[in-house]
């Protein structure tokens, strides 16, 4: 499975599936399936009927990334001074 780019889990939907989840923290299905069904993924896992959902929110927060993403940094125009030695 493709890992997420941190743009993309920005730009996507609210919840992804256990299986995206599990990509972007290296964890594989049947341990990841096994978390979830223990109460133990490292981030909430929403169950609806025999599937998992995962908040984005929440997967980012983990990894200590914000939701918004950075503002660009202010571009200065180079100093016309030159430095004397």
């Amino acid at each position: 499975m493709k890992i997420p780019s941190i743009s993309q889990l920005r730009s996507g939907p609210p919840s992804v599936d256990l299986m995206t989840a599990a990509a972007v923290l290296r964890i594989g299905r049947t341990k990841a399936y096994d978390l979830a069904k223990r109460g133990e993924f490292p981030v909430q896992v929403i169950r609806i009927g025999d599937s998992y959902r995962v908040p984005v929110a929440a997967l980012l927060a983990l990894l200590g990334i914000s939701e918004q993403p950075p503002a660009p940094a202010e571009v200065r125009a180079p100093s016309s001074r030159t430095a004397v030695s």
